[in-house]
């Protein structure tokens, strides 16, 4: 694929885009890192080995290490990133997962999930090469679903999200490099899940007591905190936001090497053409994470062609420019489903590709 130009029209639309080379392009990552499909995160299930074998198997082009909550609290999306802290403890509690001085019986149970999975990783997928994706709340996300002591959540607390963001940064590190021993010719890329962000931007969040909305976080002060964040992780960067508004604009301005949508609710075609200028790969969730009646895969891939059309593109650029998934993660469908929307990824992926 060419490096798109990095400027957009004065008018702010996306026709007449260029594809010329450009020796400018912000901090560009190879598009070798990225491949043709892929999956969220999540899947039915409860052995982590046979996940693994699935995953490798239907995605051979770029897995990815499956999360499974259907094992209980620890394999959940924020108990399993509090097993990747360092010195920040968690505990859970009827209304969720809170902060607490020192770890106890649930955080060892999640950090014990996360074990067995890294050593089936090692058993399965030794010697897979090419990119690998792992998987974690990020830290608007996470801070949004922990509760502090007192009974609010952290997100409310600058100080709490700085210590959750730096602790998560350090942990996700060392489980890059935990990755990287077990599958050494893995290209690592690490997806923060951002569900609650949107919520967190327009002043969506429920107070714990559930009568009232926190106040909306500022989108600057937002982009400096996850951009400050994402720049210490060492590795391609994907953040995922399956939710309606996802702020395509902040997360690009926040040095997200890509982002990940639900292609269904993407509204803003400026936004989205705009980060393709600027060289953000596009993550999209084609299919839904629940059973339906799939579509053949060509209808799948003339469908995004046409899109790509629409952004004024150029349609040799589309299958490099663009890594299909689910809409979201599988954890939710039948181990049918799950199998079937991994494989009609990749096989749409595979309509991409110029004739």
């Amino acid at each position: 694929m060419a490096s798109p130009s990095n400027s957009t029209p004065e008018n702010g639309t996306t026709e007449n885009r260029t594809t010329e080379n450009r020796t400018d392009d912000p901090r560009p990552v190879p598009t070798t890192v990225w491949g043709p499909a892929s999956g969220v995160g999540s899947l039915p299930g409860t052995d982590p080995a046979e996940a693994l074998r699935l995953v490798v198997g239907e995605l051979p082009g770029f897995a990815h290490l499956p999360e499974l909550p259907a094992r209980g609290p620890g394999s959940d999306m924020t108990g399993r990133t509090a097993a990747l802290l360092v010195d920040v403890f968690v505990d859970l509690t009827p209304a969720g997962w809170r902060l607490v001085p020192r770890p106890g019986r649930d955080l060892q149970r999640a950090t014990e999930f996360l074990a067995r999975d890294l050593d089936a990783l090692h058993d399965v997928a030794a010697d897979w090469t090419g990119p690998f994706k792992l998987q974690s709340a990020g830290p608007w996300t996470l801070a949004a679903g922990l509760e502090r002591t007192r009974g609010d959540r952290a997100v409310t607390d600058p100080g709490a999200r700085r210590d959750i963001a730096q602790s998560l940064a350090e942990g996700l590190r060392a489980h890059v490099e935990a990755v990287s021993a077990r599958v050494p010719g893995a290209q690592v890329v690490l997806q923060l899940d951002e569900p609650s962000l949107p919520a967190v931007l327009m002043g969506g969040l429920p107070t714990v007591s559930g009568f009232g909305k926190l106040a909306a976080v500022e989108a600057t002060l937002v982009q400096e905190e996850l951009g400050a964040f994402l720049a210490t992780l060492g590795v391609p960067t994907v953040v995922h936001c399956c939710a309606p508004r996802a702020p395509i604009a902040l997360l690009r301005a926040a040095g997200a090497d890509a982002v990940s949508l639900d292609h269904s609710l993407v509204q803003d075609l400026d936004a989205i053409g705009t980060a393709v200028d600027a060289g953000t790969h596009l993550v999209l969730g084609v299919v839904p994470g629940t059973d339906t009646t799939l579509p053949a895969p060509r209808a799948t891939a003339s469908r995004l062609r046409a899109w790509w059309n629409e952004l004024g593109f150029p349609a040799e650029d589309l299958h490099t420019a663009v890594t299909l998934t689910p809409s979201c993660g599988l954890a939710g469908a039948s181990p049918a489903y799950a199998r079937a929307a991994m494989a009609h990824v990749r096989e749409a992926a595979r309509y991409l590709l110029p004739e």
